[in-house]
Order: structure tokens, then sequence, then C-alpha cells
């Protein structure tokens, strides 16, 4: 069950605090408390709930505040539950209005957080946040011209628009196909056991072979460079191993085993395994190191290999996420658990863009997967300039002003660059922790959310900053 809360009215004046203190106002999370629109989400967010029955749920700004708190400090769920608790600012954040020293909710909670609050929903908050600043600062700038002007800045392209993509790398060991079968051999093993005691009474236990598997596995495991003999040797056996547990799992389920006996997590798990063996022996039996939906990872079926070509990190395990960039604000287009072409995603992004702003960018910087004839064409169509050199042969004789474009338009390019790298040595991007792929979704949507409200903060820290040196030099000026 889900209770709206009233329209929340603290204000840094009246949080009340135990020592009779006030709030600074210009603290930095009373400053990104004033930014996100709290309210205007809480009404989507109460719509997955129950309005008749269950507990009451957790505000809507607690669930928020409390994801954007985990990332800014870059904290576990754990730590990030005594942060709250220790300090009145990340209370007032969350949308306390008093101090307390009790935790507001248990760690598990943030788990659920990040299913309830889903990517599209934090990706709508990020452009909301963003929108509202630009119409701020449009009306300004429209006051300051004259309607004349304005006419014309409605018909023309204006704007830098910045696409790429990346991998978000999920916290998996580096898979190779023996202990991936080895894995799954130990798993079998353990929903044998499990099975076998709804029929024991009845049925002899059958024999599985784990320390001669074990053996075999550690026998090649250890060898500091196996041939690649020896390596298909080892992945034979362990074929074989895997494939007499599933055959001992379905004559138990014949003989009256149930499998609802098994947890969910241990079903769900055969499944997996089940899937492994297939694409394992397929693979061995085509001398093969390729198949199409590949798994990698047991606990974390839903990871692909991404395939990067970069130079150390040729192949990556993660989502990949199709990202685009414009007055340095940067906004997750594309998540995906497969391998996709960026390019494909030039024109939706060009679109969305366009009903962001209310027109199509002056140009387009990518790089050379964007650059398709496709693309070109559409892009010239709609008065668009794409960077980069025109198809075809290269011209033997450069124009100076041509090489000075597409140097400028690679610089203007690295901008984006540098936002991966803030996402991914600052924030959690590098690194996705969580496990489900609703939630690792949700926590990398949440981090870009969080590089938005740092760029917003440094820009409202330099308008303090500049009014702050002003008003002591008119000072100084006054006193001479």
């Amino acid at each position: 069950m889900y209770r709206k809360s009233p329209q929340s009215s603290i204000t840094p004046d009246n949080f009340n605090l135990p020592f009779e203190g006030k709030l600074s106002p210009n603290n930095r999370w009373v400053i990104m408390a004033e930014l996100i629109p709290w309210a205007e989400f809480e009404e989507e967010y109460g719509k997955i709930f129950s309005q008749t029955t269950g507990a009451p749920a957790k505000p809507f700004r607690m669930a928020l505040g409390a994801l954007i708190i985990k990332e800014k400090l870059g904290t576990s769920d754990r730590e990030t539950l005594e942060q709250i608790k220790e300090n009145p600012y990340l209370q007032y954040f969350i949308g306390l209005s008093s101090y307390s020293n009790e935790e507001p909710f248990e760690s598990s909670m943030m788990v659920h957080f990040r299913q309830r609050i889903d990517s599209k929903i934090v990706n709508k908050i990020n452009q909301k946040i963003v929108k509202n600043l630009r119409e701020i600062n449009q009306e300004e700038e429209n006051n300051k011209k004259k309607a004349e002007e304005r006419e014309v800045e409605k018909i023309l392209n204006k704007g830098k628009l910045i696409l790429d993509a990346t991998c978000a790398p999920g916290d998996i060991k580096y898979p190779n196909d023996l202990s991936l079968l080895n894995q799954a051999r130990q798993q079998t093993e353990k929903i044998l056991d499990c099975l076998y005691k709804s029929v024991k009474i009845s049925l002899k236990k059958p024999r599985t072979y784990r320390k001669s598997g074990r053996k075999d596995y550690l026998k090649v495991v250890k060898k500091r460079r196996p041939s690649e003999k020896e390596r298909r040797e080892a992945i034979r056996k362990q074929l074989q191993y895997v494939k007499r547990n599933l055959s001992h799992i379905d004559k138990l389920i014949e003989a009256g085993a149930e499998l609802s006996r098994l947890r969910s997590t241990k079903y769900k798990m055969l499944l997996v395994v089940v899937e492994v063996y297939r694409q394992q022996l397929w693979m061995y039996q085509n001398f093969s190191s390729r198949i199409d939906d590949r798994i990698v990872s047991l606990t974390q079926p839903h990871i692909r290999p991404i395939v990067r070509g970069k130079a150390g990190k040729p192949v990556e395990f993660g989502a990949k996420i199709s990202v685009s960039c414009f007055e340095n604000y940067v906004f997750l287009d594309h998540l995906s658990w497969d391998n996709f072409n960026e390019s494909g995603d030039l024109k939706f992004q060009v679109e969305r863009y366009k009903e962001f702003t209310g027109y199509y960018p002056e140009s387009i910087h990518v790089d050379k997967i964007y650059r398709t004839r496709a693309n070109r064409e559409w892009c010239k169509v709609r008065g668009i300039r794409i960077s980069g050199p025109p198809l075809g042969r290269p011209p033997k004789n450069v124009i100076q002003q041509d090489k000075k474009q597409a140097i400028d338009d690679e610089r203007f390019r690295n901008a984006i660059e540098g936002k991966f790298g803030q996402a991914k040595r600052r924030f959690s991007l590098n690194l996705v922790m969580t496990k489900l792929p609703e939630t690792s979704e949700t926590s990398i949507a949440i981090t870009f959310l969080v590089v938005n409200l740092s760029t917003l903060l440094r820009q409202f820290l330099s308008i303090f900053l500049w009014l702050f040196f002003k008003s002591k030099t008119f000072e100084l000026k006054q006193q001479f």
C-alpha cells in the first residue's frame, strides 16, 4: 500500500535540530533537494502499490534520496544508512522533518527502492531537472532579446549534440568455459542433494563423482599454461559430470521428487545450468568459441560479452549504453544487455534533442561508427552538420579551414569522454555491483542523474562565489 505524503513544506529554517541549530541553505544537500521535483513523480511512484492493502510504503523522496546519497558518496547500502543516521543534512534531503538518531529503514530496503524506481522514472527525473533549469535560463535570455531575434532563432538549428556509447561492466568473475562448467557441476550437486531428501526412503542416492570432478578441474586450472588439448579434455570431463547430474535430476523427478521443494533461486539456477550445458556442448562439438546469447555468469545470466575492441579491454561484460551530451549535461538514451550498433540510435537521439529543446542541433559530434551513409543523408535533409570527413577517398589537398574544423570537432567531442571518466572513476559506472537486471539498470541511470546534479551544483557554487567576491569588492571600493 502507498499513502501519498502531503506536499512537503520543509525548509532549512524549520528543520528541527536537537541542539536548536539551523541548517545552512548553502549546503550541497539542501541545494540538490531544491533542484529535484519530488512531488511531480510521487503519483507515478504510488501507482505500483495497492491503495487499500499492505503496509504503507516509504515515501518517494526517501527512496530516491537514499539512492542518490549512495551514489554520491560511493558507499554500500549499510554504510549509506549509517551516513543518513549521523548527518542531519542527509535526513533533510530524504524528507525527514526533524533529526533522528534511528535508521529510517532497513538496509535491505535499498534493493526494493531500486526495483520500484526503474530506469525510466530516473531518466524522466534527469530530463525534468535539466529542462526546468534551461527554461529559467531561456526566459532570462528571451527578456534581453528583441522579438525579431527570437523569431529568427526559432527557424535556425541551434546547439551541439555529442553522441557516444560505452559499457557498464558488471561485478562478475572473468569467465572461461572450464570454470563456468565447474560451477554448473557444483550447482547440480546441490540441487541433487535438495531433491533427494523427499525420496531418500524409497531410492538410493545417485552417485555424483564430486571429488573426481573437482580433482579433474584443479588438475588443469592449477597449471600456468595448459595446452589446448588439456583444456578441451578438461571441458569434456566437466560436460560429462554435468550431463550425469542432470540425468539424475530427471530420474529423481520421475521417482516423485518435486521441483516445488526447491527455492526460487535454486530453480532459476537449474534452468540456467541446463542452458549453459547446451551452449558449452555445442561449442565443444563445433570447435567454436562463440554462440548467440552466451551466458558468462551463473548468478547473473543476463550479462553478455560486449566486444569493444579497445586497447587493454577488447571485451567487457555488462550492459551497453548509448548516451547523448549537450550543454554539459548527459542523458541515458539506450541500455541493453545485448550488444548493438549504436549508429542506429542517432535518429532517435536527435529527435529526442528536438523534443527536449524545440529545435534540431546545428552539428552532431560522433565517432566513425555513426557516420553511415543513411545517417549522413538524414542529417543533411534537416540541415544538421555531422562531424568527420566525407565518405569516399580523401582529397589530396585538404583545405586549411576544413582541417581546423575537424580538429575543433574532435576537441569538442572530448566532453563526453570526460563524462564517461567522471561516471566511471568518481561514481560507480565502472563496476555495477547490483545483481538483478532491473536493479542494475536503475543503478546505471542513477549514476547519470548524479553526474548532472554534480554539474548543477558546481554552477550554483560558481554563482555563489561570484556574488560573494562581487559584494566584497563593492565593500572595499566604498571604504576607499
